[in-house]
């Protein structure tokens, strides 16, 4: 998945400028998020506008898309403009810290494929490690501004690595919001989960729903029925 272009059903990725590629990540959350009534959509460092294009496709809200680089904000223009639902998502060359405070409005859904290491060895690339790590957004900066840009009934949805699932959920409470949905992804049924999908809603639930997702089984790319099905209206192989 690092071709300068990647191509789904109904639109393209251009990445010539992004740092972070078109990856499994962004499409599990674009594919998976509950966007169900939501009328306005906001996703948080859209990169090349993978996950914005995704949610677009799958209905009809409003979708304002931020991204802190201005490099994958060029990238991202590009896609947005070159897809058939340009007039309804709107980019913003902004960190989510800025643009809470300038938006003046509320989200029914936000979504957001975060960076997520804390301490591992900086790249050279000064975009990629933007990217990838969080010094510029730390997770409890991003749990702050989400909630406060929530609508009431609204929910924010994430992608991060699941070893770190606890911590994530004990960052969202101190901001008052609480997980609804947990999707723990496995690579392969003998291996331990690589990724968690998690819904977070103000609204406290007693009981939260956790979900197993295996993405490939008898090999490699040899995608299981809940991936295919998940990801069939997106990828071109299915």
């Amino acid at each position: 998945m690092n071709s300068s272009s990647f191509h789904f059903k109904r639109f393209s990725i251009v990445q010539n400028n992004a740092a972070m590629k078109v990856g499994t990540d962004g499409v599990l959350l674009g594919a998976w998020a509950n966007i169900d009534n939501a009328k306005t959509i906001l996703d948080i460092g859209t990169g090349t506008g993978l996950i914005a294009l995704m949610l677009a496709q799958r209905c009809d809200a409003e979708i304002d898309a931020i991204d802190i680089n201005s490099d994958a904000c060029t990238d991202a223009q590009q896609n947005f403009l070159n897809s058939e639902w340009n007039n309804r998502i709107r980019l913003h060359n902004k960190s989510i810290q800025d643009y809470t405070k300038l938006c003046g409005k509320k989200y029914d859904c936000i979504v957001c494929n975060p960076p997520f290491f804390s301490n591992s060895q900086k790249t050279s690339n000064n975009n990629r490690t933007t990217a990838r790590h969080d010094d510029k957004l730390t997770i409890a900066e991003l749990f702050n501004n989400a909630s406060a840009l929530l609508t009431d009934n609204g929910t924010f949805q994430i992608i991060y690595p699941f070893t770190d699932k606890n911590i994530l959920i004990e960052t969202a409470r101190l901001s008052h919001i609480f997980p609804t949905n947990i999707i723990h992804i496995k690579p392969t049924p003998t291996k331990e989960p690589k990724r968690v999908l998690i819904s977070f809603s103000k609204i406290k639930i007693l009981h939260t729903i956790t979900e197993t997702l295996i993405i490939e089984t008898n090999g490699r790319h040899m995608y299981s029925d809940e991936y295919k099905n998940l990801t069939k209206d997106f990828y071109l192989k299915f």
